[in-house]
């Protein structure tokens, strides 16, 4: 393919790079070692463009490069290093020499690495993958593990005596059928069962959202819910531990009411009244679980989805890392089990468009809470979620983490942070403009959000968007 100097401008103009695009200033010079991971890393995300003799930071323009006089000589110390073939393209802009590196996606099933480290981006940053990007990358072409058969040579009744199907056609919104026929006829639709000849299979999936008993799936049993209750702050000493029963979807309800069950109460005053209220709204426990229902990975054994409440807090964690960054939760839309999702969309559990953490992050500044705190853990994803806090007792991070939730939130329901729309997520007056104001620095400075210059430069009426935006 030959770029010419108008594509090199219509790139210019991309809002940011993106998995497929990578610019280098690199007037004089390249780091070839660097350059070589980053080819790898481009590799791994699917194929794409390093230009080398463009700004990397806005506003982007062609600045040239004198780097790689012989790009056929460059093209082999590439190959000799990783292994693939690299095309280089010299392209003459008018503001000087820009090269363009085609990258080509890696082979499905395998990954690349530079000296024995698989690379990816996070940003314009450079990171080892994850362990379970790895297993993804890796398990391409195989069948997927909730696609897999459970329990075989079954016959009709024994799949019904199997898997709540009544509680299916309810979430479903449609009448029970007459005859066993049009159940096994929706199930195999659904692709939740398989028939070979006369005998079904359970598929793993069907077994996961519709069991009476998970139990009855032996190589399922360990994929329940758990719920783990503390006396205390830490986990020194449990009060209540309950393993769930039923599948995800026909028991979900129920572990929901269940947890609100076990929630501390909290007193509020309002409007002069005192009354009790739950340490966290149902709504933001209902989106929570979902999402690290339908998050995990479940590849990993031995391990399940896990809420634990203590009587300040709950967090809940999934198996597995997430495949969107932590940071992106709010605007993400990556699910690494899409079946799954589809079906518990259908069944009005979730959204398959990620819109449950918007909810959440929603939710939380209504109700006034401290923001939610996303991480990973050791090969888990957790969020913990804390009772009402006031904003005295709110410390540093906290504060940075609730302004950059709501700036995040205001950019995915198109309208822009601004020092009011932020005093108002803190329930603070007018006078506390200052105070804000420190907030809002400290997380520019923490380069988690950034003044939106579109906008206008004037301090007093400043607006700020995510620093992906």
């Amino acid at each position: 393919m030959t770029i010419t100097p108008e594509q090199i401008d219509l790139w210019c103009q991309s809002p940011s790079e993106h998995q497929s695009l990578e610019f280098k200033e690199a007037k004089r010079q390249v780091d070839n070692s660097k350059l070589y991971k980053y080819c790898v890393a481009i590799a791994n995300e699917g194929g794409g463009k390093l230009v080398p003799g463009v700004a990397d930071e806005p506003p982007r323009n062609a600045v040239g490069t004198s780097a790689f006089h012989n790009p056929v000589e460059m093209e082999e110390k590439v190959y000799q290093a990783i292994h693939f073939r690299v095309d280089i393209e010299e392209v003459h802009h008018t503001n000087g020499r820009v090269l363009v590196f085609h990258i080509p996606s890696r082979p499905r099933g395998n990954a690349y690495h530079r000296n024995g480290v698989y690379l990816m981006r996070i940003g314009q940053a450079l990171r080892p993958m994850s362990e379970d990007q790895l297993r993804r990358i890796f398990s391409e072409g195989d069948s997927h593990w909730l696609e897999k058969p459970s329990k075989t040579g079954l016959d009709r009744r024994d799949v019904v005596n199997l898997l709540d199907t009544q509680t299916y056609f309810d979430l479903l919104g449609l009448p029970y059928p007459t005859e066993q026929a049009g159940v096994m006829e929706r199930l195999l639709n659904d692709q939740l069962i398989d028939q070979l000849s006369s005998k079904y299979s359970i598929r793993r999936m069907g077994a996961l959202l519709l069991a009476k008993r998970l139990e009855d799936f032996p190589d399922l049993a360990r994929k329940a819910s758990r719920v783990v209750v503390y006396a205390g702050t830490s986990k020194l000493e449990t009060r209540l531990d309950h393993t769930g029963t039923k599948g995800y979807a026909v028991g979900f309800q129920e572990l929901i009411s269940f947890v609100m069950s076990q929630l501390p109460q909290n007193e509020v005053v309002e409007t002069a009244i005192r009354k009790e209220v739950k340490l966290i709204p149902e709504i933001v426990i209902r989106e929570l679980i979902a999402n690290a229902l339908i998050h995990q990975d479940f590849t990993i054994s031995g391990t399940s989805m896990m809420v634990e409440i203590y009587p300040d807090r709950v967090e809940i964690s999934n198996p597995g890392e997430p495949v969107v960054p932590v940071e992106r939760f709010i605007d993400g839309h990556e699910s690494r089990n899409e079946s799954l999702v589809r079906i518990m969309r259908r069944q009005g559990i979730c959204e398959e468009k990620s819109s449950g953490i918007d909810r959440v992050i929603s939710e939380v500044e209504t109700f006034q809470l401290p923001a939610p705190d996303f991480f990973t853990g050791h090969r888990r994803t957790v969020v913990k979620i804390q009772g009402f806090k006031d904003f005295k007792q709110m410390d540093r991070r906290e504060r940075i983490r609730a302004c950059y939730q709501h700036c995040a939130l205001k950019w995915v329901t198109s309208q822009q942070m601004t020092n009011q729309s932020l005093r108002e997520r803190f329930g603070l007056t007018d006078n506390k403009n200052a105070l804000v104001s420190q907030i809002i620095t400290a997380t520019v400075g923490a380069k988690m959000i950034k003044l939106d210059e579109q906008a206008g430069t004037s301090r007093h009426f400043a607006c700020y968007v995510p620093f992906w935006a």
